[in-house]
């Protein structure tokens, strides 16, 4: 008898790929035995959070050729999370440590939705100084007028 292969899904920005991203990728790899990146696709990166480095089909190239990633795909403008969990029918979501969900909730939500026994994991935060795009940027930022 065959057992079932678990799928797990993350999801974010990938803007300037850093060691924070990997170490999110490996934690979420280690829940499963497939791992399926959503990467937000431009309008939402806009909507959310600031203009984006790169445009989206550039970011998702680079997530799917990274180690723990076995496909990546762009999230679509304007759906919900529940969309593309339909579409992906994952076992495990595994949110990075910055993101903006409760795991309780989002796992009752899911429930309801009907889609199923999801679990829900968070990413721990890694140790680096640069592990997030804002710092990255914000340091770049500061080095401007040190020339």
């Amino acid at each position: 008898m065959c057992e079932r292969m678990v799928r797990v899904m993350a999801s974010g920005v990938f803007d300037l790929i850093h060691p924070g991203h990997i170490s999110y990728l490996q934690q979420a790899r280690s829940f499963g035995d497939e791992l399926v990146v959503v990467v937000a696709c431009d309008e939402t990166v806009r909507r959310q959070k600031h203009e984006p480095i790169t445009p989206d089909f550039m970011r998702v190239k680079v997530v799917e050729n990274l180690k723990p990633v076995d496909r990546a795909i762009v999230g679509r403008n304007g759906g919900s999370i529940f969309d593309i969990v339909k579409e992906i029918r994952p076992d495990v979501i595994v949110l990075g440590f910055d993101q903006h969900f409760d795991e309780a909730d989002l796992e009752r939500r899911l429930a309801e939705q009907g889609l199923g026994n999801i679990r829900v994991k968070r990413a721990t935060e890694t140790a680096d100084d640069l592990n997030a795009t804002r710092r990255i940027v914000q340091k770049i930022k500061n080095m401007g007028g040190s020339s």
